[in-house]
C-alpha cells in the first residue's frame, strides 16, 4: 500500500565546532517523541544536503544525534556571521521526514596573523611631526569576540600608534634625527577577545633618511636629434643626463616626461634610471614632421629640473599611390557605343616631390582604358561593344605607380556590370514532370516542385509560376493543384480519389518579368496512387439487415459438392482489391470449406445423418491491403431434401450468443403466434383452394440478370470474384403457393448432378404447404418459389 510523504516540523541544535567524533548534538528521539524500538523498526538515518562529507549520524540505541567527524566551522562557513549545516532526518514505513538545522558556534581557535613577519619603512629626518604612516593589518579566521579587536606598539620616543576602524596607521609624534639614529625597530602585536586570548606580532624596522639639500641639473637646457620616419620601435632616439649633488637617496635621480600630449607618449619612451629616450609607436612624417618633448629629472625626495628635446622626422618614400573612383556608371547598358566614359579616377601619393609623382594604367584584356584628364584625374572609358551574353561582368583592375626609390604601386579593382535586354525566355530544368501522390492525401500536400531558369538578368531573369487554365474530370484545374508563384512548389488543393480519376496533366507556364515578358510551358503529369481504403463489399449473400437468406444442402450431398458461393467486390485496385475468403465461425467446423480466392462453398465430406440440420458459417472476405481491411456475412444453411423437414423455418436466426432464458421467451412468443397465425391461414387457404385451381406452372419469373454489378464497381481479372467464367441467374415466381429450391446444376463433377436434388413435384408440395402462406419479409432466396441456376 502506498504512503504520501509526511514533512514533520524543523529541528533545530546549536554545538561548538571542533567537537570529537561521538559526541552528542541533541536527542532526536527524545525530540520527536519516538521510542527506540520505532527509530530502528524505520530505518531512521540522515541525509546532509549540498555535501558528501556525513557530519552526524544517529545513534539507534540512545536514540541520540551524534557527530561523525570533525566539524571546522571556518571552513564550512569562512567569515559568514551564522553558520548553518541543514539535514534531513529520514524514517521509512510510513515515510516520515524531518528537517533538522545545526548551528555551529565559533570556538577561539585562531590566532591574529600579518602578511609578513617584517616590515620595512623609510621615513626622512626632515618629516614633521604628526606625520601618518599606514600599516598592513592583521587577520583571524574566527569572527565575532574572536576576531581581532585592539593593537598594542611597543613603547618608543618618536611613535605613537592610531586604529581607526581597523584602519592601522604610525602618528610620528617626535621628530626624528638621523645623527642620534640611524634606524629602530618597532614591535606590534594584534589581540582577539577570545577566551583564551589569542595574539599575533610583526617587526617594524624603520630607516632614518638624510634631508635633501640640491635639485637635479641637466647636462644640457635643449636636446636635438634627427629621425627617419617608419624607424623600428625600440630605436634609441637620444639619451639626456643630469647630476644631483646629494648623496645616498637624495643624489639619485630618475627621469620622466613632462608635460606632453598623449599622442607623444604613446610614440616614445624614457627610461627612468638612465634617460633612455626610445620608440615605442609609429613615426610619420605624413602625420607629423617634428615633436617637442619636455623631459623631467627628480631626485629621491621630489626636486626636479626640465629640459626640452627637439626631434626631426626625415621623409622617406613609404607611401603607395592611393587610387579613388570618384565616378562610375554601373551597370553600363550593352548597347553603348566605343569610347564611352563610364568613370572618372583620382589618384593620390601623399610623399613629397619625386617620391608623389604617380603614373596609372589597367590590364590589357577588358574592352576598357584609362585617358589622362587634369591633374591626377583619369577618365575611364569603353574601347569596344560589350556583349552580356558573353561577359556580364568585368573586373577592371587599375594600378599606379610613383616614381620614388624604391617605386611604390597600388591596384583597385572596379567591378563594373553590364545591364541585360530580355532576349532570353526562362527554361525548365526538365522537358516533363511527374508527381506520384497517394489518394486521400490532405489538402496542401506538396505534390513536386518545377524550376525554370532564365540568363537574363534581374527582373529579366526573374521567374514567376503559374497554371495554364485548363479543366481535369469536368472541373478547373485551379480546384485540383495549385503552384508557388516564387518557388515552383506545387500543392494539392484537395484531396484525391484513385476510385474516381487515377491520373491527370496539367500545364506549369514560367514567365520572367522583363518587358516585353517571355515565358515558357512544360507538362506536369501527376498520378494517384491507390490506397487500401475500400473495405470489400459483399454482393451475395445479402447483408441481414436488409433480408434473411438461407440455402437448402440435400442429404445425399458427397464430399466436394458445390453448395453456394459467397460474392464480393473491392472499389480498389491491384493488391488492395485482391480478396481472400475465410470461413471464421461454423456450426461444424469439419464439414464444410470455401474456396481461398473464389468464394466457394463446397463440403468437405458427404452428408451423414449425424449431421445437424442448420449449419450456419460466418464468413470473412478480406483484402490484401496494408493493412487488411475486410468484411463479413453470415451463411444459413438447411441439410434437409425438402422444406417439410424443416421444423421451424425461422430458428435459423437464432442467436446463440443471447441468453438461455431470453431464448425461451422468443421461442414460446413465436409458437403462440405462429399456431394462431398458422390456423387462420390453413382456414383462408382451404376456402380459396376450393374457389382456384393449382397452378403447377410458374406464373412468372423475374429474373436478374447474371451481369448485374453496382455502380462504381469494375470487375478485375485475377483481383475479384466476378469472373466471366460464371454467370449466375435467379428466377423467382409471382404466383406460387409453395416455395422450394432448385439447386445448383454445374459441369463440375463435384456438383450435385440434377437427380440428387429435390425429386417432388409441384404438386407434391400442395398439400402440405396448401394453406401455408409465406411471410413477405422472410427474405429467402424463394420469395415464392426460386430457382437458382449457376452457368459454367
Amino acid at each position: 500500500m502506498a504512503t504520501m510523504p509526511l514533512v514533520c516540523g524543523d529541528l533545530s541544535y546549536s554545538f561548538p565546532e571542533e567537537m570529537k567524533p561521538g559526541s552528542v548534538i541533541g536527542n532526536v528521539a527524545k525530540d520527536l517523541g519516538i521510542n527506540l524500538k520505532t527509530l530502528s523498526s524505520r530505518k531512521a538515518r540522515v541525509d546532509i544536503e549540498g555535501t558528501r562529507k556525513r557530519y552526524c549520524d544517529i545513534n539507534m540505541n540512545t536514540g541520540d544525534l551524534i557527530t561523525a567527524e570533525r566539524i571546522d566551522r571556518e571552513s564550512l562557513c569562512g567569515k559568514k556571521p551564522s553558520c548553518v549545516v541543514k539535514i534531513d532526518l529520514v524514517l521509512e514505513n510510513p515515510l516520515e521526514l524531518h528537517r533538522v538545522s545545526l548551528h555551529v558556534q565559533d570556538v577561539n581557535d585562531n590566532s591574529p596573523k600579518f602578511k609578513n613577519n617584517l616590515i620595512e619603512m623609510e621615513i626622512s629626518e626632515s618629516a614633521v611631526s604628526g606625520n601618518r604612516f599606514s600599516m598592513e593589518e592583521a587577520h583571524d579566521a574566527d569572527i565575532g569576540q574572536n576576531d581581532v579587536q585592539r593593537y598594542i606598539l611597543q613603547k618608543n620616543d618618536n611613535f605613537i600608534l592610531s586604529v581607526d576602524n581597523k584602519r592601522v596607521q604610525l602618528v610620528l609624534e617626535n621628530s626624528l634625527d638621523r645623527e642620534k639614529q640611524k634606524e629602530m625597530n618597532l614591535l606590534l602585536s594584534a589581540l582577539d577577545g577570545g577566551s583564551p586570548q589569542k595574539s599575533g606580532t610583526v617587526v617594524i624596522h624603520v630607516t632614518v633618511l638624510d634631508a635633501n639639500d640640491n635639485a637635479p641639473v641637466f647636462t644640457q637646457a635643449v636636446y636635438k636629434a634627427s629621425l627617419p620616419e617608419n624607424s623600428p620601435p625600440g630605436t634609441i632616439v637620444m639619451t639626456v643626463s643630469a647630476t644631483d649633488a646629494d648623496e645616498g637617496v637624495n643624489g639619485e635621480v630618475t627621469y620622466d616626461f613632462g608635460h606632453v600630449s598623449e599622442e607623444n607618449l604613446n610614440v616614445f619612451s624614457i627610461d627612468p634610471k638612465t634617460g633612455e629616450i626610445k620608440i615605442t609607436g609609429v613615426i610619420d612624417f605624413e602625420e607629423t614632421t617634428s615633436f617637442e618633448i619636455s623631459v623631467e629629472a627628480k631626485d629621491g625626495l621630489g626636486l626636479t629640473s626640465y629640459a626640452k628635446v627637439l626631434i626631426d622626422i626625415i621623409d622617406v618614400n613609404d607611401n603607395a599611390p592611393a587610387i579613388y573612383v570618384k565616378s562610375l556608371t554601373n551597370p553600363v547598358p550593352e548597347n553603348v557605343s566605343p569610347d564611352t566614359e563610364v568613370g572618372i579616377i583620382n589618384v593620390q601619393d601623399r610623399d613629397s616631390e619625386k617620391n608623389g609623382h604617380v603614373r596609372c594604367s589597367v590590364q590589357q584584356n577588358v574592352p576598357f582604358k584609362l585617358v589622362p584628364s587634369i591633374k591626377n584625374y583619369y577618365s575611364l572609358v569603353t574601347t569596344g561593344q560589350l556583349d552580356r551574353e558573353l561577359v556580364s561582368d568585368y573586373n577592371i583592375t587599375i594600378t599606379a605607380t610613383d616614381v620614388g626609390s624604391p617605386p611604390l604601386s597600388s591596384s583597385k579593382t572596379v567591378q563594373l556590370s553590364v545591364a541585360d535586354i530580355n532576349d532570353n525566355p526562362p527554361v525548365f530544368e526538365e522537358q516533363s514532370y511527374s508527381a506520384h501522390v497517394s489518394e486521400n492525401n490532405k489538402p496542401g500536400s506538396t505534390l513536386c516542385s518545377v524550376s525554370a531558369r532564365d540568363p537574363d538578368w534581374r527582373q529579366n531573369g526573374t521567374v514567376i509560376y503559374s497554371l495554364l487554365p485548363g479543366e481535369v474530370n469536368g472541373a478547373s484545374v485551379s480546384s485540383y493543384l495549385s503552384v508557388n508563384g516564387d518557388t515552383g512548389v506545387i500543392h494539392a488543393v484537395r484531396s484525391f480519389d484513385y476510385e474516381q480519376f487515377r491520373s491527370f496533366k496539367v500545364h506549369v507556364m514560367a514567365r520572367d518579368n522583363g518587358s516585353p515578358p517571355l515565358s515558357s510551358n512544360v507538362t506536369v503529369s501527376v498520378f494517384i496512387l491507390d490506397v487500401n481504403d475500400n473495405s470489400p463489399q459483399i454482393l451475395y449473400p445479402a447483408p441481414e439487415g436488409s433480408s434473411f437468406m438461407t440455402e437448402l444442402v440435400p442429404k445425399a450431398a458427397h464430399g466436394g459438392s458445390l453448395v453456394s458461393k459467397v460474392i464480393a467486390v473491392d472499389a480498389d485496385s491491384g493488391q488492395n482489391a485482391w480478396l481472400s475468403y475465410h470461413i471464421v465461425k461454423a456450426t461444424d467446423p469439419g464439414l464444410f470449406t470455401i474456396g481461398l480466392h473464389s468464394g466457394e462453398i463446397r463440403t468437405q465430406r458427404d452428408i451423414s445423418e449425424s449431421d445437424s440440420m442448420k449449419q450456419n458459417l460466418i464468413v470473412a472476405v478480406k483484402d490484401n491491403g496494408q493493412p487488411s481491411l475486410s468484411a463479413t456475412c453470415t451463411m444459413y444453411l438447411l441439410i434437409s431434401d425438402n422444406l417439410a423437414e424443416v421444423p421451424e423455418l425461422k430458428d435459423i436466426s437464432y442467436d446463440e450468443k443471447n441468453s438461455k432464458l431470453t431464448s425461451y421467451l422468443i421461442i414460446a412468443l413465436v409458437s403462440v403466434s405462429t399456431f394462431f397465425l398458422t390456423f387462420i391461414i390453413i382456414i383462408l387457404g382451404v376456402r380459396f383452394c376450393r374457389r382456384r385451381k393449382p397452378r403447377l406452372l410458374f406464373d412468372g419469373a423475374v429474373a436478374i440478370p447474371g451481369a448485374y454489378l453496382p455502380p462504381n464497381y469494375a470487375d478485375v481479372d485475377g483481383t475479384g470474384t466476378l469472373r466471366s467464367a460464371y454467370n449466375y441467374d435467379a428466377y423467382l415466381t409471382t404466383g406460387s403457393r409453395t416455395s422450394d429450391f432448385k439447386f445448383v446444376s454445374s459441369y463440375n463433377d463435384n456438383t450435385l448432378p440434377a437427380d440428387q436434388t429435390l425429386k417432388k413435384s409441384p404438386t407434391e408440395f400442395l398439400d402440405p404447404f396448401e394453406g401455408l402462406e409465406t411471410p413477405e419479409e422472410v427474405g429467402f432466396l424463394m420469395h415464392d418459389s426460386v430457382c437458382s441456376r449457376f452457368k459454367t
